[in-house]
């Protein structure tokens, strides 16, 4: 589903944000990407989405050679993913039947399409009951589940989760982790960009954590920390 080919990404101003990273993550897993703040998390995902691109190496995505690719074809690639970010990013004046409405009529969906599809997702994330309400209505917990309805709108096979509980209290951070469980047992793979030791520690997922654009680690059903024989706590 997505793999990384000896990728290094060098900003302008010479910061390394990542340093020959080689990684696969398959069909169907669920794994965490950990990190301190500077670690190389969001411009991995930022690689993922195409929003930037590698200074070297080949990156792999859902079928698509997302270092190559032109223009063209980076809608089609997003299309096919679906992404979660800390900041929820929905459109105030639409409701959240409409927010969620709106990722089925970009990819020009028919309205009998978008009115089977919207309120199955809704149902699967517990807001049937509210899909005439603004996002200025909802918890940051409500906002979160919009959010993630959206991304699942249009049947991902790549969910990619940007600190999605980092601005929710410990309680519905869980619930959120709950979903994107479900959401994995039903086929789609999920990776999480996120630095919530305990989320992480009680999971027991695969767990690739990043220290200065350097991958560090890679470990199944890993825990954040790794404290080693020398008494230090590595990532």
């Amino acid at each position: 589903m997505i793999e990384f080919r000896g990728v290094t990404k060098k900003y302008p101003n010479g910061t390394v944000a990542l340093k020959n990273i080689n990684l696969k993550v398959m069909k169907g897993e669920f794994a965490f990407i950990i990190g301190s703040s500077g670690s190389g998390k969001s411009t991995l995902i930022k690689l993922i989405l195409k929003e930037e691109d590698a200074t070297e190496g080949e990156i792999h995505v859902n079928g698509y050679s997302v270092s190559t690719m032109g223009r063209k074809q980076v809608p089609y690639l997003r299309r096919s993913l679906g992404v979660v970010f800390q900041d929820f990013r929905l459109l105030p004046n639409k409701t959240v039947y409409e927010n969620v409405a709106f990722g089925m009529q970009i990819t020009e969906a028919l309205p009998r399409e978008i009115r089977r599809q919207v309120p199955m997702v809704l149902g699967l994330v517990g807001l049937s009951k509210k899909a005439n309400v603004y996002p200025s209505q909802l918890s940051g917990g409500e906002q979160q589940r919009v959010a993630l309805a959206r991304a699942l709108i249009n049947k991902p096979a790549l969910l990619v989760a940007d600190e999605p509980t980092g601005n929710l209290d410990p309680e519905t951070s869980w619930e959120i982790m709950k979903l994107l469980t479900e959401i994995n047992h039903r086929g789609t793979t999920v990776l999480v960009a996120t630095h919530e030791k305990t989320i992480v520690d009680a999971m027991k997922k695969r767990v690739i954590a990043l220290d200065r654009g350097v991958m560090v680690r890679d470990e199944q059903k890993g825990i954040y920390e790794d404290e080693s024989k020398d008494g230090q706590v590595h990532y």
